[in-house]
């Protein structure tokens, strides 16, 4: 979402109307509402903007950055995203190392198996796209779900994922425990269509009747049966007919919630 939308949602979410925050920051509410709709000439200043993430109540310094970010020309935004990217993934590799108490030794393996060669001079890592969040995936018992009638590649919120160029790509939020310890309830991830899937994959898994969906493990049975197991030991696993399943996609990128 643009700044202006961001915050629009929130004063809406705080049921305040433009005059009221007028007030409350000593701005005029035309000029507000250039800035809700995008339709402002002069960028909003520093000072204003702090003294709307006080009044709205969002993160010290928020609406700062991402003002200074849409203020960035594209192709500088871009390198400083693939930079982010690169620092991101590496630093993933780093805590999985230090998580594991990994012998140094099977390094070389670790970063072949991440697709990344210290040895091949200009290689980067891209940015990816922006990937739509439609919804929330159960983490538990199979709930209705709905893409909020969004098309596919839209939404009010979206995650950059590195190194993700699938069109049809979607992330949603989880709900629920039946995956802990390794997603937890407010985790984002993000599936990918055009990824294989193979038994023992974390998958969103989409049910023909009724129409719901539910996140977990998958394994293909005998006689297409396919059964989906929680990774939580309190839940059990459930074993259902393959023909009611009219979609299944693979997690490629999980967000965890700090």
């Amino acid at each position: 979402m643009s700044l202006g939308q961001i915050i629009r949602k929130k004063r809406e979410e705080m049921s305040l109307t433009l005059d009221e925050v007028s007030v409350i920051i000593g701005f005029s509410k035309p000029y507000l509402s250039t800035i809700e709709t995008g339709k402002v000439k002069n960028p909003p200043s520093d000072n204003l903007l702090i003294k709307l993430e006080r009044a709205l109540q969002f993160d010290r310094g928020l609406l700062v950055h991402i003002a200074h970010m849409e203020r960035i020309p594209p192709d500088v935004r871009r390198d400083y995203e693939v930079t982010g990217a690169e620092n991101k993934r590496f630093r993933q590799i780093i805590r999985n190392l230090l998580e594991n108490k990994t012998d140094t030794s099977q390094l070389s393996q670790l970063l072949a198996e991440d697709d990344i060669t210290l040895d091949l001079p200009g290689q980067m890592i891209t940015a990816g796209d922006l990937v739509p969040i439609i919804n929330k995936a159960s983490a538990g018992f199979p709930v209705d779900f709905d893409d909020l009638g969004y098309p596919v590649g839209y939404a009010d919120d979206y995650v950059r994922c590195p190194d993700l160029h699938d069109p049809n790509a979607f992330a949603v939020r989880v709900v629920g425990d039946s995956m802990e310890p390794k997603y937890v309830d407010g985790d984002i991830v993000v599936f990918s269509p055009a990824s294989n899937v193979k038994s023992g994959d974390d998958c969103f898994v989409r049910f023909t009747q009724p129409h719901e969906s539910t996140f977990k493990r998958i394994f293909f049975e005998e006689g297409d049966q396919v059964r989906l197991q929680p990774l939580n030991q309190k839940y059990p696993p459930t074993i259902l007919d393959g023909k009611r399943i009219n979609g299944i996609y693979r997690a490629v990128i999980r967000y965890e919630r700090l």
